[in-house]
């Protein structure tokens, strides 16, 4: 997919919704950008990149998953980017790999 063709479905998905009033929405949309990186520095430098073309902050301090991210809101359609950087990942791979050992017993 290219940047035409996700614009083309952003319009063509207002077009529908508008001549649709029948059809429920969400009460916000997120468009989120992930960096291709593969260490933080480029990620995070990819992210200042964005804040300063939009003109958004960084949020990182504030952030409870350790994301380096930016965002833009127009209305409730947010564009947002975000750099999961390594010790996140390393902290939700630490957390997934208890994944299916507690089985929740259904007779308490």
């Amino acid at each position: 997919m290219n940047r035409t063709d996700l614009i083309d479905g952003l319009l063509n998905l207002a077009a529908f919704l508008e001549a649709h009033p029948e059809v429920p929405v969400s009460s916000n949309v997120v468009v989120h950008h992930f960096p291709e990186h593969d260490n933080d520095a480029d990620m995070r430098a990819e992210i200042d990149h964005i804040a300063a073309h939009v003109g958004s902050r960084i949020e990182f301090d504030d952030s409870p998953y350790g994301h380096y991210a930016t965002s833009v809101c127009f209305g409730p359609v947010e564009y947002r980017a975000v750099a999961i950087l390594a010790a996140a990942r390393a902290r939700h791979d630490a957390e997934r790999s208890y994944f299916g050992c507690i089985k929740h017993d259904s007779a308490t």
